[in-house]
C-alpha cells in the first residue's frame, strides 16, 4: 500500500507528540556546507538523542520517508529538495570519561578535536580537518592527516532497523576506507542510526596536542578552500594513488558550470563561488569524472553523496 505522506498533518502530529516544532518547505541550502538544496517537504530538528530516537521511530512507524542530515557536509542536496521529512541532528551532548571520549552524533568533529585536547587527551586531532559531526563520520568511516575513525573508535550506540538499541565494537561495524556497515542496507530495509560513540584516547599533555591541531590548521588554510562554500573532497582516492593529483593533472583546476567551480588551491574541492546550484555543483562533478576517466583511465568514486528529489533536477 502506497504511503501519503501530509506535510501539515504529519508536523501537527509530530509536535503533539514529540513536542518538536517542524517547518514546512524548509529551504535546505543554509544547512549545507555547500549551500546548495531546495526545500524539505517537512524539517525537524533533533536537539538531543531522545528527541531523535522518537522522530525516527515515528517516521518507521508509518511508513515515511525521512532523511537523516548532520551539518551538510559531504552532501549535495537537489535544486528540487528532498520529499518527506528530513531530521537534522543537533544532539550534542559529550563527556570524558577517563581514557574514553564520548559523544552525541551530533557533536561536531572539530569539537570533539578540541574537548579532547583540553582533557589532555591525543588521538583525535584529525577530526579538526573533518567538517561534519561524529555520526557522519562513523557513517563515512571519515579521516584525515594519516588517522581515521576505525583508529580511535571503541563502540556505536545504534538504533537497529527493528528499534532496538544496541553498543556495537568497532570490529563489528565493517568500518574500511571511507565506508562502514551503516552505508550498505538491504532494498527497502531501514537504515540503522547512530546515536552515540566512544572513543578510546590515550594521555598526552595539553600543550602537545594543541600544537598538533595548530599544525593541522596551518596545513588546511594552506591546502584548502576554506572560505568559500564546497562540500569536502568530492572523490575518494583510488587505491595508490591521489584523487586531487589527478584531477590536477588533467588540467581541470578551475573548470566552471554555472557558479561551480573545481578550486585552483585543491583540485578534488568543488566550490560554490558564484551562487551556483547543485545542478551546477552535480554536472561539473560528473565532467570532472569523465574527464579523468578518458585522460587516466581511472573512475573515480564520488565521496559526496547527491541526495534527494534528483529526478526533477536531472544532472
Amino acid at each position: 500500500m502506497t504511503v501519503v505522506f501530509d506535510p501539515i498533518a504529519t508536523g501537527t502530529e509530530i509536535q503533539r507528540r514529540i513536542g518538536v516544532k517542524t517547518s514546512r518547505d524548509e529551504p535546505l541550502a543554509r544547512f549545507t556546507t555547500m549551500r546548495v538544496g531546495g526545500p524539505a517537504d517537512l524539517f525537524a530538528t533533533a536537539h538531543n538523542a531522545f528527541e531523535l530516537r522518537a522522530l525516527v521511530r515515528f517516521a518507521r512507524a508509518r511508513g515515511f520517508p525521512h532523511l537523516i542530515l548532520g551539518r551538510g557536509s559531504d552532501v549535495v542536496i537537489a535544486d528540487a529538495g528532498v520529499r518527506g521529512l528530513v531530521i537534522q541532528v543537533r544532539a550534542e551532548g559529550s563527556r570524558v570519561d577517563g581514557e574514553r571520549y564520548i559523544a552525541e552524533s551530533g557533536v561536531q568533529m572539530a569539537r570533539a578535536a578540541t574537548e579532547a585536547q583540553r582533557a589532555g587527551l591525543t588521538g583525535l586531532e584529525f577530526g579538526l580537518a573533518i567538517p561534519g559531526t561524529v555520526g557522519g563520520a562513523i557513517w563515512a568511516n571519515a579521516g584525515a592527516h594519516e588517522s581515521d575513525v576505525a583508529a580511535v573508535l571503541e563502540s556505536a550506540r545504534v538504533l537497529a532497523a527493528d528499534g532496538s538499541e544496541a553498543v556495537i565494537p568497532t570490529r563489528d561495524l565493517e568500518l574500511g576506507y571511507r565506508d562502514s556497515r551503516f552505508k550498505h542496507r538491504a532494498p527497502g530495509a531501514a537504515a540503522e542510526l547512530i546515536l552515540e560513540a566512544t572513543f578510546r584516547l590515550s594521555p598526552a599533555g595539553p600543550d602537545t596536542i594543541k600544537e598538533r591541531l595548530d599544525g593541522i590548521r596551518r596545513w588546511r588554510q594552506a591546502h584548502q578552500p576554506l572560505g568559500l562554500p564546497s562540500a569536502g573532497s568530492v572523490f575518494r582516492n583510488p587505491p595508490g594513488e591521489s584523487a586531487g593529483r589527478l584531477v590536477d593533472a588533467a588540467g581541470l583546476k578551475g573548470l566552471r558550470i554555472g557558479g561551480a567551480v573545481v578550486s585552483e588551491k585543491h583540485a578534488n574541492f568543488i566550490v560554490n563561488d558564484r551562487k551556483g546550484s547543485a545542478a551546477d555543483v552535480r554536472r561539473l562533478a560528473e565532467r570532472v569524472r569523465a574527464e579523468v576517466e578518458a585522460r587516466h583511465g581511472v573512475r573515480l568514486d564520488f565521496e559526496v553523496e547527491f541526495l534527494g528529489d534528483w529526478g526533477a533536477s536531472p544532472p
